[in-house]
Parts: C-alpha cells; sequence; structure tokens
C-alpha cells in the first residue's frame, strides 16, 4: 500500500437530527412624546414602550441625545432575548472640530452608522443606529430638551459599516451602564481613542461597489467592544477555487474564525473544533469528553428543547455530527444555502439560524437531567457496538500497554460503568462533573471555528461576532503533554501476542518517533514511509510478498499529542507462512532501514512527492461542505501559517535531508515494540485488557532476537538481501495536465450514446462543470455465466482477485501518481474501473486488459488468493449486525441471487485448475458497455471502447442473453419474518430491518412519496427510538431500493430482542399517522421544500458526477434527469396525497401494507441483560413520563399473523416478479454522430 493514513477510532460519530427559522420582526415605528417635531426625530425600528436613553460626550464640547427605545418580542427569542433597535438623530452645536470623531458633520450629507451594544447581563441584545446630521441641516424642534438639536432621520438598515457617498466618517465606541430593562436613562460615553473606518471620501464604498473592508475593524464591532482582528485573507488555494476566504480572530474571546465565501455552494456549513479530548478525562471518569459531546446536542438555556437543534436542521435540508479525539472534540454541521442580502437579513439565510443554535452548546448548554441518562445509554450503547470490532480492541490494547502515566493509556469511549453506576458508588454528582468539564475546558481561545456560506465574508463576519462574543474566554493554555512519552523504557522493547475476534493475522512494529509538530514544510514521515510502504520493485513489500508472506503492508507516522513524541507504525498482513515466519520479516524490514541509513536522501525521489502533492492540491475539487469546514477546524489547531490551512500538509515545500536523518534515527532495534495478531499463534493467551477483554501475551522480546535484529540493523551492501533497493523512477507521473476549459450555458446532465452495436455500447460525457486534467473510465463486460450458479459467482471473483493480485506491483506506481483501477465480479459479469489524470490512463488500462486476457494461474499465488478469500468470508459473519442484515434483506428482495454462506460452501472446492479452464469463458462471449467521462473528447473514448474491445477478442453476446436483474413482489397484506442466528458468539446485540414494500421503483409518484416519507420520519423516528427509547446507538430509517422496487425500511441495532424492536417500530408508525394528519400545511411545504433541496443538491467533483452517470448507465434506466423528475414530483405533493399514502402502505393497521422483517438474533448476552422492557436495566436510569406514554400507546395491528420464511427457495417461488429495467426514454435520443465534442 501507499503511505499508510492512520484512521484510529475516536470517540463518536453521532448521527444528528435537525432544525426552526428564526423569525424576523417587520420594521415599524414608535416615537417620542415631545411634540410632533421632536416625534418626527426619534424613529423606532421597533414599536414598543417609550424609554429613554442619553448620550453626551464627556468633553468641554457638549453633545447629548435623548432616544425612547423599542423592545419587540418574536416567538423564538421569547424566552431569552428580546431585541431592541434605535435610531438616534443627532446634530451639533459646537463647531465640528470640538467632535474630533464627527468631523464628518459639516458635510450636507446623514452619516449613518450601527450601534449594537455590548452583551447585556440579562442576554438581550441591542441593535441600534445613529444618524449623525450637519448643524445647518438641524431642528430646533428638541433644542429645549437636548443639549443638541435633533433632526428627523429615517431608520436605518443594520449594515456591516456605514454606506454614505462622499462622506468622511470615523468610528467610535459607545459603553453602556444599562443593567435594567425597565425605563431609566443610562449614559453613554464617546472614546476619545477611536479608530477611523475610512481615511477619505474615495475609501467610501457606494452601494453599487463591493464593500470590501479596508480597515481591520469595521464600526459595528467597534460599538460592541468587539473588535475583530483580521489575521489574513491570502489563504493558498487549489488553482480551481474560487471561494473567498478570511482568518479573523474575535478580539473579545480571541475566538479564531476562517470565513468561507462559496457563491454557488448549496450547502452551508460550519465546524468547531475544540482543543479537549479524551486526553483531559479525569482518571477516576473515562469517557467524560465523549459524553460531554453527546449532551451538548440536548438542548441550552437559549434552546431548551432536546431537539431543537436537530428539527431545524432537518427542516432546512441538513445534518449534523461530532466526534471526540484525543486532543479534540469537533462539532459540525451542514444545512442549506441561501444567501442573505445582508447582515440583517438572518430569517433568509437557514445558516444563520444553525449557526444561532450552534454557537449556544459553547454559550450555554444546560445538561438537561431529563436527557442525562438516556444519553449516558447512548454512550454505553455505542460502547457495546464497539466491544467486537477488532480495529477498536486492537487499538485499545495498544493503548492499554502504553505508558501509564501518559493520557494515551486512557480508555476513550466510556460506558454507564464509568460514567455514572461507578462514580454515584463514591457519591460523585456526574451531571456537575460534565458541568464541570465543560466549565473548565471549554475556552473560546481553545476553539477553532469555520463558517462556509453564500453570504459575503463581510455578512459572515458579522454573523461570527454577534453569535460566538458570547463564548466564553477563560484565557486557557493549549494542552500540551511534555512531561511524559506513549511509549516509556518500560514499554519499548516488548512483544504483544494479541487474539482477534475475526480470522486476521497482522505484524506491527511501532516505534516512538520525531514530533514533526513543526516540520510541516518538509514532514519527513512522508519520505521515509514512502519507501518502507512502496510495493514496486526493491521494496520490503515485494520481497516478502514473494516469498509468499504477505498480503499487504502499509506505513506511516502520526502524532500523539502536541508536546509529545509522535508513533511510527508498520503493519504487514500476514500470510499463513508469513505467521511462522514474522521474526524473518522484521529482520528484512530492519534490513530495508539500514539501506535507508546507507543511502543519503535522495532528492529526486522528494521532487516526485513533492511534484505529484502539487498536482494533487493544484487539481484539488470540493468536497461536502460539513467534511471540509470539520477538517479544516482540526487543521486550525496546528500551529501553521495561517496561509497554509487550506495547502499546509498537502504540499511539500522543503527537502530536508538534515530532519530525514532525524527521523529515521529512531527507527532503530533499541526503540520499539512488537505486536503478533493471531486466533492461532502462539497459545496460550494469559491475560486480558480490561475495557474489551482481549486475550493476550505481553512481555519482553527474548535478548537473541533483539541480537539478530541488531544484525540486520547493521547490515552492509555485501550481506543485505540483493532484492532490496530504492524504486525505480515512476513512469506513471503526469506530464500533459492541459484542460480546454470551454464556456457553457448549462452543463448537460445526460452523456451521448456514441456508439451502439452487437458488441459494445458506449456513452460519453466530455467534463463541462469541473475543469480538471483527470477522467473515469467504466467498463462492463456482460455475461450471464456468473450468476448461474454459486460456483460460477465465486470462481469469478475468485479470478478478479487474481487478476488484482498479479497488477499488484505494476499498478502501485499509478497508485502514486493518482491512477487507480479496480477490476471486480458482479452478477451480471466483469466490472472495469480506472480514474484519475487522464495522461497515462490509456497505459493502465492496456495492462489491465491484457492481464485480464492473459492471465497465468499460479498455483501458490491461487492457494493464498483463496486462502484470504475465505477468511474475509468467515469474518464477514462476525461483522456488526447492522452491517450484515442488509445482505440478507437483498438476498430476500431478488429474484436470483446468493448469500454469503452459499458462496463459501463452495469456496473450498475450487482447485487453480477451475478457474484456468472459467475464465476464458467468461470473456469469450460478452457485451462490453463503457462510459468516458471527464478531460477527454469523443475520439479519445472511441479508442479506449475500441482497446477494450481488440484486446479482450471476445464475440458479442446476443441480446436476448444480456443479464436481466428482477425483484420480488409483495402481495398487499404480506408479512414475511427470516430469522438468522448470528455466529460470534460473543456478541450481544440484535439487528432488525424492517422494510415495507411500496412498488415500482419507475412509478415516479410512488419514488416521490416514499423520498417525502424519509423526509418527514428521519428526525422525529430517530428522536423517538434512539434519543427517547435509547433502543440501541444505530438507528437507521429511509428509503430503500432494489434494481427495481422501492420500500421504506428502519434498521436498529440493540441489546432488545429483534420482536421488542419490531412492536416499537409499529408503535412509532401508528402514532406518527396521527401527527401527519395534523402536520400544518406550512410545515409540510417546508418538509417540501427541504427534500427539493436535497434532491437538487450540487455535484462537488468530478468522481461524483461520474458516479452518477455510471448508475443511471448500470442500472439500465438511463434515468439522468431522475433528481430533476423527483423534484417536481415532490413539489407537486400534497398533505392529502401523503396520508393517503401513508395510511395504504405505511400504518400498521393497512390491510394493504407489505412488510418483510429480518431478525438477527445474537447469542450473547449482556452483562446486565434485558428484559426487553422499555424500562431500564440498570437502577437510577430514568425515562420521561412521554416516553413511557409512548410505550403504553396500544398498537392496532392488520391482523395478518406473519409468515416465517423457513425455505427461501419456497418462498421466493410463491411470490411474483417485476418486469427488468427498462429504459426511460429511447435511447436513440441519446445518440451523438459528431467527429468531435
Amino acid at each position: 500500500m501507499r503511505v499508510r493514513r492512520l484512521l484510529l477510532p475516536s470517540g463518536s460519530l453521532q448521527p444528528t437530527p435537525t432544525p426552526t427559522p428564526v423569525p424576523t420582526l417587520p420594521p415599524s415605528c414608535s416615537t417620542c412624546s415631545t411634540n410632533s417635531q421632536a416625534t418626527a426625530s426619534i424613529r423606532q425600528a421597533r414599536r414598543a414602550p417609550s424609554n429613554p436613553f442619553f448620550l453626551q460626550q464627556t468633553s468641554s464640547s457638549s453633545l447629548s441625545i435623548l432616544s425612547s427605545s423599542s423592545t419587540s418580542r418574536a416567538s423564538s427569542f421569547s424566552r431569552h432575548r428580546r431585541l431592541h433597535r434605535h435610531t438616534f438623530a443627532v446634530t451639533l452645536s459646537s463647531p465640528p472640530s470640538a467632535f474630533p470623531a464627527f468631523s464628518a458633520a459639516a458635510s450636507p450629507s446623514p452619516v449613518s452608522l450601527p450601534l449594537p451594544l455590548p452583551p447585556l447581563p440579562s442576554r438581550r441584545r441591542l441593535a441600534q443606529t445613529l444618524v449623525v446630521l450637519p448643524a445647518s441641516r438641524a431642528s430646533p424642534a428638541c433644542a429645549s430638551v437636548h443639549s443638541a438639536p435633533l433632526t428627523a432621520a429615517p431608520p436605518q438598515p443594520h449594515v456591516a459599516r456605514p454606506v454614505v457617498p462622499n462622506t468622511k466618517t470615523r468610528a467610535y465606541t459607545l459603553f453602556s451602564n444599562r443593567t435594567s430593562s425597565t425605563n431609566f436613562l443610562p449614559t453613554f460615553t464617546l472614546s476619545p481613542t477611536l479608530r477611523r473606518a475610512h481615511s477619505t471620501a474615495a475609501a467610501m464604498p457606494t452601494p453599487s461597489q463591493p464593500q470590501t473592508p479596508t480597515t481591520l475593524d469595521s464600526p459595528l464591532r467597534e460599538h460592541r467592544q468587539r473588535p475583530v482582528e483580521r489575521l489574513t485573507d491570502k489563504l493558498e488555494t487549489p488553482s480551481l477555487d474560487d471561494r473567498q476566504y478570511r482568518v479573523i480572530k474575535i478580539a473579545s474571546n480571541q475566538l479564531e474564525v476562517l470565513l468561507v465565501h462559496d457563491a454557488d455552494t448549496d450547502k452551508a456549513s460550519a465546524a468547531m473544533d475544540v482543543n479537549v479530548g479524551n486526553f483531559s478525562d479525569p482518571e477516576d471518569t473515562p469517557g467524560m469528553g465523549h459524553a460531554v459531546e453527546h449532551l451538548l446536542f440536548m438542548g441550552t438555556k437559549k434552546y431548551p428543547v432536546e431537539n431543537a437543534y436537530s428539527q431545524y436542521l432537518s427542516a432546512h435540508s441538513g445534518s449534523s455530527n461530532a466526534y471526540t479525539a484525543a486532543t479534540s472534540t469537533n462539532y459540525y454541521f451542514e444545512v442549506a444555502a441561501k444567501a442573505a442580502e445582508s447582515a440583517e437579513d438572518t430569517d433568509r439565510s437557514p445558516l444563520y439560524g444553525a449557526l444561532d443554535r450552534f454557537a449556544q452548546f459553547f454559550i450555554e448548554p444546560l445538561f438537561l437531567p431529563s436527557t442525562l441518562d438516556r444519553e449516558l445509554r447512548a454512550v454505553d450503547s455505542e460502547n457495546k457496538k464497539n466491544l467486537q470490532s477488532d480495529q477498536w480492541r486492537l487499538h485499545q490494547l495498544d493503548k492499554s500497554l502504553s505508558n501509564p502515566k501518559h493520557p494515551y493509556c486512557h480508555f476513550s469511549t466510556g460506558s454507564l460503568e464509568t460514567l455514572k453506576i461507578q462514580p454515584e458508588a463514591k457519591g460523585i454528582d456526574v451531571r456537575q462533573e460534565f458541568i464541570n468539564f465543560h466549565e473548565k475546558h471549554y475556552s473560546a481561545n481553545r476553539m477553532k471555528l469555520v463558517i462556509l456560506g453564500r453570504e459575503p465574508l463581510d455578512v459572515l463576519e458579522e454573523w461570527a461576532v454577534d453569535l460566538f462574543a458570547g463564548v466564553k474566554n477563560k484565557d486557557l493554555e493549549q494542552n500540551r503533554w511534555e512531561d511524559e512519552q506513549p511509549l516509556g523504557k518500560d514499554e519499548l522493547l516488548t512483544q504483544i501476542f494479541a487474539k482477534p475476534v475475526m480470522d486476521s493475522r497482522l505484524l506491527e512494529l511501532t516505534f516512538p518517533y520525531l514530533n514533526e509538530e513543526d516540520l510541516y514544510e518538509s514532514q519527513p514521515s512522508r519520505y521515509i514511509s514512502h519507501l518502507i510502504g512502496h510495493e514496486g520493485p526493491g521494496s520490503i513489500m515485494s520481497y516478502i510478498k514473494g516469498k509468499g508472506w504477505a498480503n499487504g503492508l502499509s506505513a506511516g507516522g502520526y502524532a500523539v499529542c502536541p508536546g509529545s513524541l509522535g508513533l511510527f507504525n508498520c503493519q504487514i498482513r500476514l500470510t499463513e507462512e508469513g505467521l511462522k515466519n514474522y521474526k524473518e520479516i522484521v529482520k528484512v524490514f530492519f534490513q530495508y532501514i539500514s539501506l535507508l541509513n546507507e543511502s543519503p536522501p535522495q532528492e529526486w525521489i522528494f521532487e516526485e512527492q513533492r511534484g505529484l502533492a502539487e498536482v494533487d492540491f493544484k487539481f484539488k475539487q470540493k468536497s461536502p461542505a460539513s467534511k471540509f469546514t470539520s477538517k479544516i477546524s482540526a487543521v486550525m489547531q496546528l500551529p501553521l501559517p495561517r496561509e497554509w490551512l487550506l495547502s499546509g500538509h498537502s504540499r511539500l515545500r522543503k527537502f530536508d535531508p538534515k530532519a530525514i536523518k532525524a527521523g529515521l534515527a529512531y527507527l532503530r532495534p533499541d526503540n520499539f515494540r512488537m505486536s503478533v495478531v493471531s486466533q492461532t499463534f502462539p497459545g496460550g493467551w494469559d491475560k486480558k485488557e480490561k475495557w474489551y477483554e482481549t486475550e493476550y501475551k505481553y512481555e519482553k522480546i527474548p535478548q537473541e532476537f533483539i541480537a539478530e535484529i541488531e544484525g540486520a540493523a547493521s547490515s552492509t551492501k555485501a550481506s543485505r538481501l540483493s532484492q532490496l533497493h530504492l524504486p525505480h523512477k515512476n513512469q506513471f507521473i503526469p506530464t500533459n495536465l492541459d484542460v480546454e476549459k470551454k464556456e457553457v450555458k448549462e452543463p448537460t446532465r445526460a452523456p451521448t450514446l456514441i456508439r451502439n452495436d452487437d458488441m459494445v455500447r458506449a456513452w460519453f460525457k466530455k467534463d463541462d462543470t469541473f475543469w480538471v486534467p483527470k477522467a473515469n473510465l467504466f467498463i462492463q463486460c456482460k455475461n450471464p455465466l456468473p450468476s448461474a450458479t454459486a460456483e460460477n459467482t465465486i470462481k469469478s471473483r475468485v479470478y478478479a482477485e487474481l487478476v488484482r493480485d498479479a497488477l499488484e506491483e505494476y499498478a502501485y506506481d499509478a497508485e502514486l501518481a493518482g491512477l487507480d483501477y479496480s477490476v471486480s465480479s458482479y452478477s451480471g459479469g466483469i466490472d472495469i474501473q480506472i480514474s484519475g489524470y487522464n495522461d497515462k490512463l490509456p497505459v493502465l488500462l492496456e495492462k489491465v486488459l491484457v492481464t485480464m486476457r492473459d492471465l497465468e494461474v499460479k498455483q501458490d499465488r491461487f492457494a493464498i488468493v483463496k486462502e484470504r478469500l475465505l477468511r474475509g468470508m468467515r469474518n464477514w459473519d462476525y461483522q456488526q449486525p447492522y452491517n450484515q442484515v442488509g445482505d440478507f434483506t437483498r438476498w430476500l428482495n431478488v429474484e436470483k441471487g446468493f448469500i454469503s454462506d452459499q458462496l463459501l460452501a463452495e469456496l473450498p472446492r475450487l482447485e487453480a485448475e477451475d478457474i484456468k479452464l472459467y475464465f476464458p469463458q467468461l470473456l469469450r462471449q460478452v457485451h462490453i458497455e463503457t462510459l468516458v467521462h471527464g478531460n477527454l473528447y469523443k475520439e479519445d473514448a472511441l479508442r479506449l471502447t475500441n482497446m477494450v474491445e481488440t484486446t479482450l477478442k471476445a464475440r458479442a453476446l446476443p441480446q436476448a442473453q444480456w443479464p436481466v436483474f428482477r425483484s420480488l413482489v409483495f402481495p398487499p397484506g404480506a408479512n414475511f419474518v427470516y430469522h438468522k442466528t448470528l455466529k460470534d458468539p460473543a456478541n450481544v446485540n440484535h439487528c432488525i430491518e424492517y422494510l415495507l414494500y411500496v412498488g415500482d421503483k419507475a412509478d415516479r409518484a410512488l419514488r416521490a412519496k416514499c423520498l417525502m416519507l424519509d423526509q418527514i420520519t428521519h428526525e422525529p423516528a430517530f428522536d423517538q427510538l434512539r434519543t427517547k427509547e435509547q433502543l440501541g446507538y444505530v438507528v437507521f430509517s429511509g428509503a430503500r431500493t432494489t434494481s427495481t422496487t422501492i420500500g421504506y425500511r428502519f434498521i436498529v441495532q440493540s441489546e432488545r430482542t429483534p420482536e421488542y424492536l419490531e412492536s416499537r417500530i409499529d408503535s412509532f408508525l401508528a402514532n406518527y399517522l396521527t401527527t401527519l394528519k395534523n402536520m400544518s400545511d406550512s410545515e409540510f411545504e417546508g418538509h417540501q421544500r427541504s427534500l427539493v433541496t436535497k434532491r437538487m443538491e450540487k455535484l462537488k467533483n468530478l468522481d461524483q458526477e461520474s458516479s452518477r452517470l455510471w448508475t443511471h448507465v448500470a442500472s439500465d434506466y438511463f434515468d439522468f434527469d431522475l433528481s430533476y423528475e423527483d423534484a417536481a414530483q415532490v413539489k407537486a405533493l400534497t398533505k392529502k396525497e401523503m396520508v393517503e399514502f401513508y395510511e395504504h402502505y405505511i400504518s400498521p393497521s393497512s390491510p394493504s401494507r407489505a412488510k418483510l422483517a429480518v431478525h438477527l438474533k445474537a447469542q450473547g448476552t449482556s452483562k446486565k441483560s434485558s428484559t426487553g422492557s422499555i424500562e431500564d436495566d440498570v437502577k437510577g436510569l430514568k425515562l420521561t413520563s412521554e416516553d413511557k406514554t409512548a410505550q403504553e400507546t396500544p398498537v392496532e395491528g392488520n391482523g395478518i399473523k406473519p409468515w416465517v420464511i423457513d425455505d427461501v427457495r419456497a418462498f421466493k417461488s410463491k411470490l411474483g416478479v417485476t418486469p427488468g429495467p427498462q429504459p426511460v426514454r429511447d435511447l436513440s435520443e441519446f445518440e451523438e454522430t459528431d467527429s468531435k465534442l
């Protein structure tokens, strides 16, 4: 493999529901009561009782103002926020020179200055606009009342800065002594030391000019005493990146924010990374940081309803998530993007409402007692979900056996035992401890915020200040761990023998490694891991694979935490022979290290890496909004120059031989520990890890083996294996990166059919959206053989694995150079895909095709591939149940197909000779279907297609023999149940997939109703079944399609029995019918808009569009306008139609609904065994009355007894099947005969 990218398990990936727009109040006026002229002089932005304010300058010249205040309430603010808006009209009785801050007063034009006040103790906001007029235009009407005459002025918009043509203005700050909401006379004092907003009239933008600030701070932020320090807006970006960026720091609390303006995005997003994670958990309460992450979603003081955030997001096509890592906790969301025209236009943009709710996580979370126990159950369920996962088990074993004085040893997820039972037994108030953790560690100066939206940067900046300035800054030091190291002296030169759940064999070597925190320009570990992880000729992998010892190798260095050494890890996936020879592999590794130490760092190797990194960054395409914000918020915690936030670790800037040598110096025989993972070797495991109960043996590496390793590490060219050497130059590095960009009015949705005959159907689309020098090629060689029998299916799979095995060494350079391929079997033949930089794509394609055609089936490689497949298929039974259940459901829905057990029964009997005889038949007669999409022309697409045809030399498969995929039709009233006992004896989790059959997925109206059902029920189902009833950590609902049908499903994994889970789903569906009937028209229409937004979401990159096109081609529907048709159908839906649909297809009482329930039953039981009751089995856990009411609601069924499926063949034979897929349009409509696009 390439450089190992270690994705260590983090604490939580919590799915999130969704949020209600913040209403805006229409402007109105109220007046002062002195007289008509004075009444006209002060106009309020909100109608409310009079409330006077007084403004004065404390200098020899006087300036005063008396104003009526206004107060308005809106429903969403009623509990927590009162809005005040004021417009002041002021003239100066003294010469302008007496008031430096008002030197613009000599101008005949008014000066509009928005004046929001600092946050008040009551948490109410006051937003004001001060209008300063020249004395020549002042009315004397109020001269007797005010020390400066007042004149009429209209309410001014709440803008980011003054927008007054031909006027010089100055910024100044108001200080308020307001402490109460009753009528009073607060005093505002003009600060004499104020920054100028603009120095000349020319600097002032007019309304028609882009309002890009020329100074660090706008008057708005100055008046709030919350100036913003603008750090930079000059970020290094990919060449096609059309976004605008700005990095700011809110001066009042030191919160650093990256603002991203993307005018074309259809999803806005924000992410907050907090510099605290499980390394900061108290010793006696592991998992606290993770639990706090969960609890922040459960209500805040401003939005106390526990799912207010998730409801809002759901209503605006959004979603959210969070994770807890070692040193940070990352929260993020995305929501429909609809640009606000100004910062004041908060209702137009769903982003503002989402940010408002999101900010409260970090300002005033409630840690509601009513949600505490339920969320601790969620954490416990999440932990139990991972108990049988070898990834989690082995990682925790590695941590548990690390230095006990370093937090790397912590148990990160937490459980009910660690977070409730044990603390409460000691008399600890756990809720208060969570609050204390938040108070102690959540500080604005430890947070990094990213906001991405359509709004201009100035608007985003104002919102950031508006909403996040309330986050407290506790002036905490950034977390660093410098006193101890993850692996100390006692942990080095040790060996761990661990027994996994699945049948896997691994060898791992782990070294304390150079801290690269400040080496972001050279990143020496990338050079080192590139060579150690190489798979081409001369590499470690090439040698040990040739010996039959390994199936794969990965290597990489990674940081553990700031202040500590990192770790460098090399992991090798062993064959049976490799397990027997693991010591020899270790010696080969150290011989290669001796080669690297002997060879000076090679600049040409670094330049290859640097050049490829430059190309990758230059042509980097957009990723989903929330993925981008989450990643960059975490990157902001690193000590990178702010200009390099996007490019920092993507680019290699400096060849540093000394740093490379320093990194290699850590890869020594006296500075590592070794792990061997196997179910059989060496046996005699005498210990169990505390948290996951992984069996293991732990001991010092024998001295004689250390001596052998030291000999390997000191080997010379004469004594070293001759097969080991540095890699050759990479022939796949792209040299032609030209892109011919043409302006198009609108990108085309469908490819063109450029060839359609008995042998080939070729589709092509020139990229007209992303303009990168890349292409994607998809090929199907259709043949009915693979689906004929289970034996043929497994033969096809073995053949594809052997092709990949034969290409591994050759294709590794292509992979490094950004050109990937895959060869796989499917029920309709063989599937080939090649993607990446188009320059060398034909070269790789030809090699893949020749290897497929001329494959030499070697007995030794066949044995290794067969054994690897056998283990993989046996391990399938030990996956998480929710990962298994879908395969059973799919099998029970298709006319013809095979499940894992059937394939596993055939594989042991296969011999190499069987594959030699089979694969020529597989390729002898085929129909070839291709799609070429990207930076290629029609002639290129035709040449690639012709290459497939001429290289494989196959005969045409008659259309009557093309594979056809059909699904079963469940009759009205069907109530099928399939039971399967899970094979993992230690697994305690049951699982259910509850599928309601709806009908033909080509029926656009039915499809739209299924999608709408998913939209309106997704958040309520999650809230009820997971959040309130705590059935389990895994709760999912949504539409489900087969090759020809569509339905609606639930998947729940839980310690409770499948029968109980089914009853709870029935209860939810029965109750939800009332909710649907009572849904207001406005709420229903909101769901429609949200779903339409989702269906019309823009594609982010070339790969996404290619996948969409190929999905429509491979489906045989060729429905390239599907998302547009879905949107049109959804727009036309009425609530009445949805109620009728629900009553017919979904309601448990409907005699017409058709259901299939797949029950996966666990063998194991939890230590705290569940009775299946909604009442929790752990003392002290509580449910709200709402939850109990839901439990006690009787469910009216349809009276149809379930049919238990004992014989799948008999079950399928009694059901009808759908027609096969049919094109939605005649293919002639797609044909393109022009010679060139």
